[in-house]
C-alpha cells in the first residue's frame, strides 16, 4: 500500500530485469491486448458460473468488465457495502480529525477488519443467496472485495486486477476515484489518507493472501487499461519463481521536494521537467514495481506480488517467520545536493507508540549512508552536549505560534558529512540530512509517513503551503537520551569491524546498533569478490564504482549488471555468488544490507 502523494510520472527505462525462460514458464498461455484478454475471459463465461473480479484500489474494473460481452449478469460488490454514513461512522476512529495534534490530517489507524467489516450483513446474505441460486446464468461480481473471504467459496473463477503503487496514486490524482462506499468526492489529500488506512490496506492484504495461498485463477496487469495483460495463476507463479533465480532491481519512484537536489537527476538522466529530485524510492517495497522481460514479453508487477507469491525463495524462511510475510527493510536516496536547504529536523516513532496508535507493524528505525557531498555538508543527529531537549521542544512550539526562527544548531548535534560515514537513527532520535549531500536511507519496514517534523525552517512546500509540523507527536516520541556522547560512541559508524578478508578484498561492518535488526556493511574490492546468501536475502547498492556484475557462481548466466547507485535484491535462495568489477582500474564499494543473526 502506498503513502506517496506526489510521484513524478516517469517510468525509468533502465530499471528492468531480463530473465531467460527456463522452459517452465508457459508465456503462450498469457494474453496481451484487450481483444486477446477478452478471448481468454470469454472461455470462462458459461451458464451456472460465478466470476469474481477483484483488484487493488484504482484498478480499471470498467475496462475489464467491458470485455465480458453481454451474456453475463453484472453485480457490483459496492452494492453490499454499508451506507456512506455508516462507513463514515465506522472509520471515525481510524481517521481522527484533530487539527491541533495533526494540523493537515495526515495520520490515522490501519483498518484491519477486512472487507467483511465494510459489508452490510443483510445485503451480504442476500448476495450470497443469489450466487447460490445461479442456475443457468453467468454472474460476474466485480469491484473491491468481490473475492474476499465472505464471498470466496461462492466464486468459481477468481480474477485479481492489479495496478502498481505509483499508477494507483497517479490514477487517483487524475480524478475520478472515490473511496470505497463514499457518496461524495473528497479532496485529494483526504482521499489519499483514507486510501492508505482503508482502501489500500484492504486491497493489499487480500492480494497478499490470495497469492500466498495460491488461490487465484487469473491475474491482470492493469496499469494500461487500453492494453491489459492477463496471466493464468500457475504461469504467474512460474514467472515470478524464475525471476527470483536472478538478482533483481526494482523500478524506482522519483519525487520532487522543497529541499530536493540535483545529483540523482544528473546520474539517472531524469527528465528536465522535474523541479528537482528530493527522494528516490529505489527499493521501498510497498512503493516500487518489478519489470520483467522474458521472450519478448514485458510484465510489470508491484514488488509485493513477488513477496507474497514466492516469499520464502525471495526472503528466506527465517525472515518469513520473523516478519510474517513482510519484506523488512526499505531503501531510498535522499538528495539535497546543491539544494536550497536541509531536510527538516525530525524523528520517528517506536513500536510502543506506532503499533497501538496506528496499527502498524513495528518501530520505525532509519539509517543514513553518505555517498556524495558538496560544500559544508552536515548530518544532524541527537542533541548537543549540555543542551536541554525540553527547551528545544518549547522553542519549536513557540516558533509554530509566532513564526520566528529557532536556532536549531544550538540544540541539534551534527557531524561533518563525508562519503562512507554511516549513521544509525533508532526510533525517537532527532535527526535530519543537511543540504549538499546524497544519502542512502535504509529503514525498518514501517510504511506510513510517520515523520514528525519538529522544525522546518518556516518554509513552505512546492505548492506554497506551510509545511506541517508535528510537535505533539514528536514530543511524545522523542528520545531525550540521544545526546552527543551516545551518538558519537554508538550511532556514527557504530560496530565498525572487518568481518572477512578475501585477498585484497574485504567485508566491513559500517553500522550496527542494538536497536536496529539489520546489519549495514561495505564490500570493498578491486576486480572481484564472492559472497553467499546462506538462506537470507541481501540488498546491494553500488555506492562507489561504475559497473559491476552480480552473478551466481553455480550458473553465471543468472546475473544483473549494476551501474552506479543501482540497488538490487539478491534472493535468499541465490546461494554463492560473485561480484565482478567491470572497471577494475578503480576500486569499488558495494553497500550491503542483511538481517542480523
Amino acid at each position: 500500500m502506498s503513502f506517496m502523494f506526489n510521484p513524478f510520472p516517469y517510468d525509468d527505462p533502465n530499471a528492468v530485469n531480463h530473465i531467460a525462460n527456463n522452459g517452465k514458464v508457459e508465456l503462450g498461455r498469457t494474453a496481451a491486448g484487450n481483444a486477446q484478454v477478452a478471448a481468454v475471459l470469454a472461455k470462462e463465461v458459461k451458464p451456472g458460473t460465478v466470476i469474481g473480479i477483484d483488484g487493488y484500489a484504482a484498478a480499471p474494473f470498467d475496462a475489464v468488465i467491458g470485455l465480458l460481452g453481454k451474456n453475463v449478469e453484472l453485480i457490483s460488490v459496492a452494492s453490499i457495502y454499508k451506507t456512506a454514513n455508516e462507513l463514515r461512522e465506522l472509520f471515525a476512529d481510524y481517521l481522527p480529525e484533530d487539527r491541533v495534534k495533526d494540523p493537515v490530517l495526515l495520520y490515522g489507524k490501519l483498518f484491519k477488519d477486512g472487507y467483511k467489516g465494510i459489508f452490510d450483513e443483510k445485503k451480504l446474505a442476500a448476495l450470497q443467496e443469489t450466487l447460490k441460486n445461479k442456475a443457468g446464468k453467468c454472474i460476474v461480481v466485480y469491484g473491491n472485495g468481490a473475492i474476499s473471504e465472505p464471498l470466496f467459496d461462492l466464486i468459481d473463477v477468481k480474477i485479481y486486477t492489479d495496478v502498481t503503487p505509483k499508477k494507483a496514486v497517479l490514477n487517483i490524482k487524475a480524478g475520478g476515484y472515490r473511496n470505497f462506499g463514499n457518496d461524495c468526492d473528497l479532496p485529494y489529500k483526504a482521499t489519499m489518507r483514507r486510501c492508505y488506512y482503508v482502501d489500500f490496506e484492504l486491497g493489499f492484504s487480500l492480494r497478499c493472501r490470495l497469492l500466498a495461498e495460491n488461490k487465484l485463477d487469473y491475474y491482470i496487469c492493469g496499469d494500461k487499461p487500453e492494453y491489459l495483460k492477463i496471466l493464468p495463476n500457475d504461469v504467474l507463479h512460474a514467472l515470478i519463481s524464475r525471476t527470483l533465480d536472478y538478482p533483481i532491481r526494482q523500478r524506482p519512484v522519483y519525487l520532487e521536494g522543497v529541499w530536493g537536489g540535483y545529483y540523482t537527476m544528473k546520474e539517472r538522466h531524469l527528465p528536465d521537467t522535474m523541479k528537482n529530485c528530493a527522494w528516490v524510492f529505489d527499493m521501498i517495497p510497498m512503493e516500487v514495481s518489478t519489470v520483467v522481460i522474458m521472450d519478448g514479453h514485458e510484465f510489470e508487477f508491484p514488488y509485493y506480488v513477488l513477496v507474497a507469491a514466492e516469499g520464502k525463495k525471495l526472503m528466506g524462511q527465517r525472515c518469513l517467520d520473523q516478519f510474517h510475510g513482510f519484506f523488512p527493510v526499505r531503501f531510498n536516496y535522499d538528495d539535497t545536493f546543491h539544494s536550497s536547504g536541509n531536510m527538516s529536523i525530525q524523528l520517528h516513532p517506536g513500536a510502543d507508540y506506532v503499533v497501538p496508535n496506528h496499527n502498524e507493524l513495528g518501530r520505525q528505525d532509519e539509517s543514513y549512508y553518505i555517498i556524495a557531498t558538496a560544500q559544508r555538508a552536515r548530518t544532524y543527529l541527537g542533541f548537543n552536549r549540555g543542551q536541554d531537549p525540553d527547551e528545544f521542544i518549547r522553542e519549536v512550539k513557540r516558533s509554530e505560534k509566532d513564526g520566528k526562527p529557532v536556532d536549531y544548531q544550538k540544540y541539534i548535534y551534527s557531524v561533518e558529512s563525508k562519503p562512507g560515514i554511516q549513521v544509525m537513527i533508532p526510533a525517537g532520535t532527532i535527526h535530519g540530512s543537511g543540504k549538499n549531500q546524497l544519502i542512502l536511507e535504509i529503514g525498518s519496514l514501517t510504511v506510513g509517513s510517520y515523520t514528525y517534523k519538529m522544525y522546518d525552517y518556516l518554509r513552505k512546500d512546492l505548492d506554497g503551503n506551510p509545511r506541517p509540523i508535528h510537535t505533539y507527536f514528536g514530543d511524545l516520541n522523542l528520545n531525550r537520551g540521544m545526546m552527543q556522547d551516545y551518538v558519537e560512541e554508538h550511532l556514527v559508524n557504530g560496530g565498525y569491524r572487518v568481518v572477512r578478508e578475501e585477498g585484497d578484498a574485504k567485508e566491513v561492518v559500517v553500522g550496527e546498533c542494538e536497536q536496529l535488526y539489520f546489519s549495514l556493511r561495505n564490500l570493498i574490492f578491486g576486480d572481484y569478490m564472492t559472497d553467499n546468501t546462506n538462506g537470507d536475502f541481501h540488498v546491494l547498492s553500488l555506492v562507489d564504482g561504475e559497473d559491476v556484475t552480480v552473478r551466481s557462481k553455480k550458473d553465471p548466466s543468472l546475473k544483473f549488471d549494476m551501474k552506479f547507485l543501482d540497488i538490487v535484491v539478491v534472493p535468499a535462495d541465490f546461494g554463492e555468488y560473485e561480484i565482478i568489477n567491470n572497471r577494475p582500474e578503480t576500486w569499488t564499494t558495494i553497500h550491503k544490507t542483511l538481517l542480523k543473526k
